[in-house]
This record gives C-alpha cells, structure tokens and sequence, in this order.
C-alpha cells in the first residue's frame, strides 16, 4: 500500500501573472477545486516506503468512484501536513468557512471603523455609512507589494482594535464619570475600578473580570489583525476590478461629502475615525498644556497671607463640621422616580431640626466631577480651585494652597479631625486638609459587616465620631471636622437600615440587615432599581446626618454638608446637571444671618431656582461670610 501523499502547490508570484490581476498564496482567497486549495506536505519520513512507480500528482483528480485509501501519516510533520490539507478532501466545508470568516473580517472592519465613543449613539444607522479610511486604506494596500503590505495591515488592524477598546472606554467613562477617558491621565483609575469590583462584589470576581478583561483586549487587536489581513489578501485577487471599485468609491464618499448627503440624520461620507483621532491627540495636548496653567492658577490664592487672628473670626467657639454625603446630587430632589422619597426625608428632617431648635439653609453646588472621583469633588470644594481631573488633584495635594478645613487650624483655635470610612489604606491629603487626626475605616472600632463598597454604615461612622471626638469632656478648644459618609455610594445594594442609637456597639447588629439587602449584582444590572435604591440610600444617609444632629448637636454646632457629585447617568440621566444641594445648619440665629446676601432656600431642600454657584467658588464666599479678610499670594 502507498500512504496518500498531499498535491502541493507552487509558491505564487505576488505580481499579477495576467492582465489585472494577482495571486495569493493557498488559504487567502476563495477555494475552488478539492486539489488547487490542498496544502503542501512534507516528502514521507525516512522509514517509509512507496511502492516502484506509484506517485500522487499535484491538482490531479480521482476518477469517478475511486478513492485513494485514507491512512493518516505518521510524524508530528508529516500529520501537520495531513491536516491542514483539510481543504483539499472537504471543499464545500472550506467554502462555508471561506465566506464565514470573509464575512465576520467585513463586519469587524467595517463596524470598527464606524463604532460611536457613546453609549446613546450606538444606534444601526451609524454602521450603514461610508468610512472614507477604508477607501484609503484599500488604495494604499493595492500599490504595497505583498510583504509591506501584509505588514500595513496588520498593524492597521491592531491599531483598528485599540481604538475600539478606546472607544469602549469612553463610552463607559461617559456612563460613569460624565467625561471621555484621558489617555494621559486616567490608567490610574482602572486600578480604583478594579478595586471597586472587589469591594462591592468579591475579590474573587474582581480577578476574574480583571483576567478576562486583560484577554479580551489582547483578542480584540488579534483578531482585528487578522481580518484586515484577510481582506487585504482578497482585495489584491483582482487589482484591476480591486482599483475600479476603489475609484468608484472615492468618488461617491466624495460627492456625498460635497452634497452633505444624510442617511437617518448622518452623514453617508463618514470620517469616524479621523474625527476620533484628532478630538484625542486635541485632548492629550490639552492635559499637557493644563499642567503648566493648573501650577499658576494653584499657587495664587486669595487667603494666602491672611493672618491667623483674621480667619474665620465669626465662627470662633463653634463646633463645625463639614460633611459629604457620597453621590447626593440634584437628581435626588427633583428626579420624578426619586424625589418624592427623597423630599419627604428632607421634609421630615428639616421640621425634626426646627422642633430641636436649629434652622437651615440651602443652595446648589455645581460640582467639578459627576458619577465618581468623589475625592475631585471634596479638594474643589475645600480649595476653591476647579479641581476635575487627577492631575490637578496631585498638583492641589502637592502644593501649600490653603483648604477651607487647614484655615482652622491655621488659627489655632480650633482642634481638627477627619472621619473617613472609606480610606482603607495610607491618606496623604490629611496634610493639605490640615487635620491634626484621621480615623480610617480600622479605626472606629467597627465589627459589623461590609456593605458592598461601603465598609459602615453612616449611622454607625457618625456614633463612632460622638464617641471617639465629638462627644469629648476634656477638650480646651472646639472641633471643626471633616466627615465623608459613604453608604450612598454605588452600587447601592446592601442599603442599611436605621437601628436605636443605643443598639449599635460594635455594629454586629447589622449582620441580618446586610444579609437580607439587595444583592449587589441584581442592581447594578437594573436600571430601575438602581434608581430606586439610590434614592433609598441618600434618604438613609440624610436621616442618619439629621438625627445625629438632632441627638447630640449643641447651641455651639455649625453643620455644613452637601453632594459631592451627581450619580451615574444611568440613574441620573444622560442631560443631567452637575448641581449638587448645600445646607447649613446652626442653632445660632446669628450664623444664618451671616449667608442671608446669599438668597439660599429656607429648610433642608433647596428651591430649584435657588442660586447655583460653581462648587471651587464656595470656599472664599464661606470664608468671607463669616469674617476672613483676604490677603492674596501671587506665587
């Protein structure tokens, strides 16, 4: 017996060999016969013999009811061979796979070229138009001889692939933050999102997604380079019908480009990425630039100078506090699907707050962030610089620039502290905020459960801070403090629930509350019931503020607390504002007065025409309201 040896073809010529066209090597185009797509093989291993006079020809045929006898070869090379010859004894499978893969090749390219940066534009009319970089392209491809340009198109491809992922990025940057993603600043973030995967829904999901993210870009810019390679490879089986097309199609992107030709409110001659690439390299030079002017803008400050015996001095005695509830934005109190809750609590507490003898007002806030990065809402607010990205921040945490909370203890009249629940790790900024103590996440004697990011309930940071500060007999100044509650933050599932005041200890008593909630992965795949429990946990963090206040603040207690940001678009919706509401609270008539130029809103819920500043301006208004003189640095 002979074993059946592979017909192999000869090495094509990357020149056209007739008028009009050229050829690919076998597997780049269409299959044809059985013989002309079967792969070559290696010669026969030394061992094994054929049978005198007895050879297989290349491209020859099997005549009509014969069969050669199919004995699989031996040897590793020898099977390679024998398998990739799959095209030569199954040609109608090979064709099916032949116009599936050209098919999904086309679609990949096609959509890659024309695929939207926002969620709210991925509709189908954008994949029905004209990229003019495919015409481009094809024209560059056609003039490359085959090595250069199998090389172009793969690295087109790849590139293809990673404007893709950086499309993707945007998208759910816009989603979740309200701003494109900065490739020059914002890597770090992936980092914080990983971390919030871990914290809300396990570490264990949190290294799966990060894994299978990690493959998915990597198969993303594979496969991207494979399917312009494919195409490449059939655009140049025919160059003279290739080039035709291409010249007509120059020409229609063309002519609709002049006519402004639409298809579905679009234009049919798309420039997708080109557009995207220049709004990029816009914005990368941007941040460059920002980095310089943001350095200037810090260094000069209008309370610089200011003496400590001229800051503040109407607050003198006071107990302030300054505190941020996470994500309470404007959606809250005028959004239908959440501000009836919502305004009941504000409504409810405020009168709570009259009955125990405080009064309130209330303004908006239009934050420098939106979704996330609470931290650039807390630095604008308490530097009075516009703090909306992490460069910015690092510049504001580096320089001497003088918070709001740092102007108390400038004075020396003040004792300072921070409550912090959600720092779990070393907190740098506590110098810039001039906090004389942090109590982090492990150090509020907390013993209870987790809820989703959140590591306490607000009610219990806020027990904590009576105890460990507020509540204090032996202190010889008052406090002004810094608190950042953080039930409210997303993805609002767990929510606590209210318990007495004498019941939380150590906070065990939450254990059934967290384990009868919401599960974190429910909501957050739930629009609806991300609104729904959104709106629940603001009406949470709210009443555990005013009761705190209503239980243990004093004739001598100043509260300040507002939003940090609005929360994502998916709750907030995609034209939501960036406002955030702002409430001081006093049982001293005479600190009140002292906003009364500012036209704010009586009560906990601020009108919707009441005044609406921007969030970096409130710092100086604050300090000139009660007393500061400002005494300006240059840098």
């Amino acid at each position: 017996m002979v074993e059946p040896v592979e017909a192999t073809t000869a090495p094509e010529s990357d020149e056209a060999t007739e008028a009009g066209k050229s050829t690919e090597p076998a597997g780049s185009g269409e299959p044809n016969e059985p013989a002309a797509s079967a792969e070559a093989t290696e010669a026969p291993e030394a061992g094994e013999h054929a049978e005198a006079g007895e050879h297989a020809e290349a491209g020859e045929h099997a005549e009509a009811g014969e069969r050669a006898e199919a004995v699989e070869p031996r040897g590793v090379r020898a099977r390679v061979s024998y398998w990739r010859g799959w095209r030569g004894r199954y040609p109608r499978a090979a064709r099916v796979v032949w116009w599936a893969a050209t098919i999904a090749s086309l679609l990949l390219v096609f959509g890659a070229l024309s695929l939207p940066n926002r969620l709210f534009a991925l509709h189908l009319s954008r994949f029905v138009r004209l990229p003019g970089e495919a015409i481009i392209g094809a024209a560059a491809l056609l003039a490359l001889p085959r090595r250069p340009r199998v090389a172009l198109a793969a690295l087109a491809g790849a590139a293809l692939g990673a404007l893709t992922i950086l499309n993707v990025l945007d998208m759910q940057f816009v989603e979740y933050l309200g701003r494109p993603f900065d490739l020059v600043l914002d890597w770090i973030l992936l980092d914080d999102a990983q971390s919030y995967v871990a914290d809300s829904m396990g570490g264990t999901v949190a290294l799966a997604a990060t894994i299978g993210l990690i493959i998915l870009v990597v198969l993303i810019m594979a496969v991207m380079a494979l399917a312009t390679v494919r195409l490449s490879g059939i655009l140049v089986r025919d160059t003279r019908r290739a080039t035709r097309g291409t010249l007509i199609a120059g020409t229609v992107w063309i002519t609709c480009s002049v006519l402004g030709v639409q298809f579905a409110g679009l234009p049919v001659a798309s420039d997708q990425v080109v557009n995207s690439l220049t709004s990029e390299a816009r914005r990368v030079r941007a941040t460059l630039q920002d980095e310089a002017t943001f350095g200037k803008v810090a260094r000069s400050d209008t309370f610089g100078a200011t003496p400590a015996a001229q800051l503040v001095p109407d607050l003198r005695g006071k107990d302030v506090i300054f505190a941020f509830i996470e994500s309470y934005g404007r959606s809250a109190v005028e959004d239908p699907g959440m501000a009836p809750g919502v305004d009941e609590t504000l409504d409810t507490s405020t009168a709570a707050l009259t009955k125990a003898g405080f009064s309130a007002k209330s303004g908006w806030l239009t934050s420098a962030t939106y979704g996330g990065s609470s931290w650039l809402g807390h630095s604008t607010t308490l530097s009075g610089l516009w703090v909306d990205t992490q460069q910015r921040y690092r510049t504001v945490m580096a320089s001497d620039h003088l918070s709001l909370t740092k102007a108390f203890q400038k004075t020396g009249a003040w004792d300072t502290v921070g409550i912090m629940p959600g720092v779990q790790k070393g907190w740098p900024e506590q110098k810039f905020y001039g906090l004389d103590k942090v109590y982090n996440a492990f150090q509020m004697g907390y013993q209870g459960p987790k809820f989703s990011w959140s590591t306490m309930p607000d009610q219990y940071a806020l027990e904590a801070f009576q105890r460990l500060e507020h509540g204090r007999t032996d202190r010889d100044k008052p406090l002004m403090s810094e608190i950042i509650l953080t039930s409210s933050h997303q993805p609002w599932a767990p929510i606590p629930k209210m318990v007495g005041w004498d019941e939380l200890g150590d906070g065990s008593v939450f254990e059934d509350i967290q384990a009868d909630g919401e599960k974190a992965s429910d909501v957050i795949a739930d629009s609806d019931k991300s609104k729904k429990e959104y709106g629940r946990s603001i009406q949470y963090s709210v009443t555990a503020l005013t009761q705190w206040l209503e239980r243990y603040g004093t004739d001598d207690t100043v509260l300040v607390f507002l939003g940090d940001h609005q929360p994502i678009s998916r709750v907030s919706g995609n034209n939501a504002s960036r406002d955030v509401p702002v409430s001081i609270v006093a049982k001293d008539p005479k600190v009140l007065d002292k906003i009364a130029a500012w036209n704010w809103t009586d009560g906990l819920k601020p009108a919707h025409d009441a005044p609406v500043w921007k969030m970096s301006s409130f710092r100086d208004r604050f300090l000139k309201a009660y007393g500061s003189t400002p005494h300006p640095t240059t840098g």
